[in-house]
């Protein structure tokens, strides 16, 4: 009798974490930002779109209108959107009155709490936000209600059953509607997986990358019967897989995946910083390290900020049962937007999960983990936030993600707590997005225009990396890719060109650097080996 085949994933299969079918991400998984990002953005999109669906599929074929409000859904569909935009109406009343209550209660506070106690306004708390919340001043006596996000969690306003998967083949590249505009309506080839995120099925299911299984487990897994099989055998494959080997070489090996992602290797141990791990296109694409790349344990996720771009749900789930620590920065708890990505990072199932401040250490064979302070890219909203400094023996690698250099004496003071940083890795997105690009949805009111268009979601210029990097004394410096993977189009909403003004900044730069005789200096782009000499380590 011949064996039972054994199947794993296709390489060109991708698994898209959702809500209520829109793409999973920060905002749309801690409550109390998603009743308000629910209100104030896909309620308001899909109502704009029903009035005039052809626009809206226009729109998203213009260029110049990238990451816009536009629902990539075809006209023929326009009644399944109707469909859910009341199902919103009719399922979430909870959230969308969680959302108008703790509007409104914030707007009044602002009006009327001028520095006097603010005791007997716990008495005049809508019922939503009863138990949930505490009242409170800045030191200029500006009124704030502070969600206590532990409890939200722990309340109906936290709705596991919204959560599923969709699971699908990447055909022709690497495209996707816009994450934040378009829900994902199902089609025809596509599978349906409604579990919550933290279950234990979920590992079971990503265990398909590396350990192969007969088809009978994956259809029992999925809740599927025999006569689904034409469906789900295209997502999979009876090929062998060529196992990962670690890392063995002297020195450090650095791999690029795009990004802000690089994986660190020494010694046998593995490192991966804001995981955004592509699958390939069943056609193919430009080359990739992907999930197969990746050993099969990982010791330490490094997470620098909570935007959707570096804390993305479809690479840290499908990684979960691969690593050992999750580490993210530590949240303020003052503000319902700075959400904590520890608490968030639990409810996705992750067990150990180590929240750090800056300059806290985590030690690692030969060396350690430290955090370290992250200015800007947030619009000047208080966020949690760190870059990192990887340090093996005397070698120091700052992985700044995308940090703007607003004060050089920050980084001066490290250099005299840590000593120099030979190698730095940052992203150069210079421009950034408007306030109320991302943000707009969570504010109680909407700032002036010139006021959005200032407070940018930023990295650094050419002249912001350049101070940063004479500050800490680098010799070697590595450019993100600024969105120019395709795999990246869909969430980062760019169309760069050579030309473009973020590549003449960085071109600016690495001229400036090679005048200084770096050692190294690059942009990185797609797939990527880089190594430090085994000389340079101790």
């Amino acid at each position: 009798m011949s064996a039972q085949p054994l199947y794993r994933f296709a390489y060109y299969t991708a698994v898209e974490p959702l809500i209520d079918k829109w793409v999973a991400w920060p905002h749309t998984f801690s409550p109390v930002p998603y009743a308000l990002h629910l209100m104030n953005f896909q309620k308001e999109v899909l109502a704009s779109y029903l009035l005039n669906p052809a626009i809206h599929v226009q729109s998203c074929r213009n260029p110049k209108l990238l990451g816009g409000p536009f629902v990539d859904i075809s006209e023929h569909r326009a009644d399944e959107v109707s469909k859910l935009l009341a199902a919103i109406e009719q399922n979430h009343a909870d959230l969308l009155g969680l959302a108008r209550d703790l509007t409104e209660f914030q707007n009044l506070l602002a009006q009327e709490a001028k520095g006097q106690t603010l005791e007997s306004y716990y008495g005049r708390l809508p019922s939503s936000l009863q138990g949930h919340v505490e009242l409170v001043y800045d030191y200029h006596s500006r009124p704030l209600v502070r969600c206590i996000e532990s409890l939200f969690y722990e309340s109906p306003y936290y709705k596991r059953e919204l959560q599923s998967f969709r699971i699908f083949s990447l055909e022709r590249d690497d495209s996707r509607p816009y994450y934040m505009s378009t829900p994902r309506l199902t089609e025809p080839n596509d599978i349906e997986w409604n579990t919550s995120f933290d279950c234990r099925e979920v590992d079971d299911l990503f265990q398909l990358d590396t350990c192969p299984q007969p088809i009978e487990r994956i259809r029992e897994l999925l809740s599927l019967s025999p006569q689904d099989e034409p469906r789900i055998l295209p997502l999979l494959t009876e090929e062998p897989l060529v196992p990962t080997k670690c890392w063995e070489g002297p020195g450090l090996r650095l791999r690029y995946f795009g990004h802000a992602c690089v994986l660190i290797e020494w010694q046998g141990v593995s490192i991966l910083t804001d995981p955004f791990i592509p699958v390939m296109p069943r056609q193919g694409g430009i080359e990739r390290f992907t999930f197969a790349d990746l050993p099969q344990r990982i010791d330490y996720v490094l997470i620098t900020h909570g935007h959707h771009d570096h804390f993305v749900f479809e690479s840290l789930l499908r990684l979960r049962h691969r690593i050992g620590t999750l580490v993210v920065p530590h949240s303020s708890g003052i503000f319902y937007g700075d959400t904590s990505l520890k608490l968030l990072a639990r409810k996705l199932g992750f067990k150990n999960v180590q929240e750090v401040e800056a300059l806290d250490s985590i030690p690692v064979p030969g060396g350690e983990i430290i955090s370290v302070p992250f200015l800007g890219e947030h619009c000047d909203l208080p966020h949690a936030k760190t870059a990192y400094v990887v340090r093996v023996g005397n070698e120091q690698i700052l992985f700044a993600a995308d940090s703007s250099c607003l004060d050089r004496q920050i980084y001066e003071r490290l250099i005299k707590i840590l000593g120099p940083i030979r190698t730095v890795f940052v992203g150069m997105e210079y421009i950034g997005a408007p306030l109320t690009w991302v943000y707009g949805p969570l504010l109680p009111e909407q700032p002036e225009h010139s006021h959005s268009q200032s407070r940018r979601s930023h990295a650094s210029d050419a002249a912001a990396v350049l101070d940063l990097l004479q500050a800490v004394k680098a010799q070697r410096v590595y450019i993100y890719a600024l969105g120019r993977e395709p795999w990246l189009k869909y969430f980062m909403a760019l169309d760069p060109t050579e030309d473009d003004p973020y590549m003449r900044e960085v071109r600016k730069l690495l001229e400036a650097v090679r005048v200084q005789e770096f050692l190294d200096a690059e942009i990185l782009f797609g797939r990527q080996e880089l190594y430090l000499e085994a000389a340079e380590v101790i």
